[in-house]
């Protein structure tokens, strides 16, 4: 079992700097996203650009309480903004080098709904793309990096892998409804088949999450506990309502049973060896 390190040194200007802008920065994306995303009486996401983005908009379209996962994330957002901004955490290296990308997450999804909201489906794409890559890098440097305290790793760990995993799904998400409104048709294989191949993407990616993150349960464990959440609830969205397709239900379902278990099986060999 890893023990945590905790070299550190003297915080600087700097570090107050950061975590002070974080914190400040946090506040304001997450208010701004909460009263872009309708939680206070606006217009709700599924009803902004003319629909594209509701439950059953398409057949990744996932099912309305999966969107649910957005209180949690913002929770945890929220939590490690008021830790990561706590005195004695200025010269933490793990804060240190996600900090900042944290902070650039939260204001793209900020930024994320602004877009739905002005009608930009495409553009929505573009934003989300970039989200997935910022998150990415925190994902890397985490793994990476060693734990230098339980409850702050816990926080940073466990956040930043739902974030990564939902936004995963969510971005497979937003691309097969920009392809929609972009009216590019079936692309020759039809909305189910594309549906099956992107769902099989989905789950590579999660196999992928796994493999890399092997030795740093406390992060993959979260990203797919999120993935399995979204593709799950893509599965279950296909079941019922005016968008049934069997297929795509079956797939999405196997999807999330990989999403679910990859990270177990990847950390149980990791310990092994």
């Amino acid at each position: 079992m890893e023990t945590a390190l905790d070299t550190r040194s003297p915080a600087t200007t700097r570090d107050r700097v950061r975590q002070v802008t974080v914190l400040v920065g946090a506040i304001v994306a997450i208010g701004g996203a909460a009263i872009g995303s309708g939680a206070f009486g606006g217009q709700p996401i599924a009803d902004a650009a003319d629909g594209a983005l509701s439950a059953t908009a398409t057949p990744l379209a996932p099912d309305t309480p999966a969107f649910s996962i957005w209180s949690l994330i913002y929770l945890g957002l929220g939590v490690f903004a008021v830790v990561q901004a706590l005195p004695r955490q200025g010269a933490d290296p793990r804060l240190r080098a996600v900090s900042w990308w944290v902070l650039a997450s939260m204001l793209l999804n900020a930024l994320w709904i602004a877009v739905v909201q002005a009608g930009s489906v495409g553009g929505s794409v573009v934003v989300i793309l970039a989200l997935l890559a910022v998150l990415a890098v925190v994902f890397v440097k985490l793994v990476r990096l060693a734990h230098t305290g339980v409850a702050t790793s816990l926080v940073t760990d466990t956040t930043t892998g739902l974030y990564l995993g939902w936004v995963s799904v969510a971005t497979l998400a937003n691309i097969a409804a920009f392809l929609t409104v972009a009216d590019v048709g079936e692309l020759g294989l039809g909305a189910t088949a594309w549906s099956v191949i992107v769902l099989a993407a989905g789950a590579a990616l999660s196999v992928a999450y796994a493999v890399f993150g092997r030795g740093r349960p406390s992060v993959i464990v979260p990203v797919g506990l999120a993935m399995a959440w979204g593709l799950g609830w893509i599965g279950l969205g296909r079941t019922n309502g005016p968008l049934v397709d069997e297929t795509v239900a079956t797939a999405a379902f196997v999807a999330a049973a990989i999403a679910l278990l990859a990270p177990l099986v990847t950390t149980f060999s990791a310990r092994r060896r």
